[in-house]
């Protein structure tokens, strides 16, 4: 299975909506989002096919924005979830809680992604390969990434700034 992972929202939409049909595009079959969203507008761009969300220290009405994800069936793993792909452990979370990441690596998950630096990682602590997406706001390039957990394989997307 495909996943499409993306983060860093903070509002905005239609970069949002540019990055998951790119995503989409390139077989992505899964959507998760890694915090910051900000809007509900953020929350329609996902929904449509399954997605999971955790939010960040820029989602002060996460209680809100919980209540409407799971109305559109987008489930919310906040602050931490955990899921199995392909056999493969994957953490999200969205990497502002220092305890919370560590957490994820002492566990020996396969993969854990966070977003909220805003650059792309793509890096192995041991056992766990951890990844960052990057971001759709205040960011030098806009980008999400495609992870096959299966192949261990991962593409990194470059989306267009909106303007452009």
């Amino acid at each position: 299975m495909r996943i499409g992972i993306l983060s860093d929202s903070h509002g905005r939409a239609d970069t949002t909506a540019l990055a998951v049909k790119s995503l989409r595009d390139r077989g992505a079959e899964l959507l998760l989002h890694l915090g910051d969203i900000g809007t509900r507008d953020v929350i329609d761009a996902l929904a449509g096919g399954p997605a999971r969300i955790v939010f960040g220290n820029c989602d002060p009405d996460s209680t809100a924005l919980a209540r409407y994800a799971r109305r559109l069936e987008i489930a919310v793993d906040h602050p931490l979830g955990t899921i199995e792909i392909d056999g493969k452990r994957i953490a999200l979370t969205h990497g502002h809680l220092p305890d919370l990441m560590a957490q994820a690596l002492q566990s020996g998950v396969d993969y854990l992604l966070h977003g909220h630096t805003h650059e792309i990682r793509d890096e192995r602590l041991g056992p766990t390969r951890v990844i960052n997406p990057g971001a759709l706001f205040r960011a030098h390039r806009y980008t999400a990434i495609l992870l096959d957990p299966a192949r261990d394989a991962l593409t990194v997307l470059e989306i267009p700034h909106p303007m452009q």
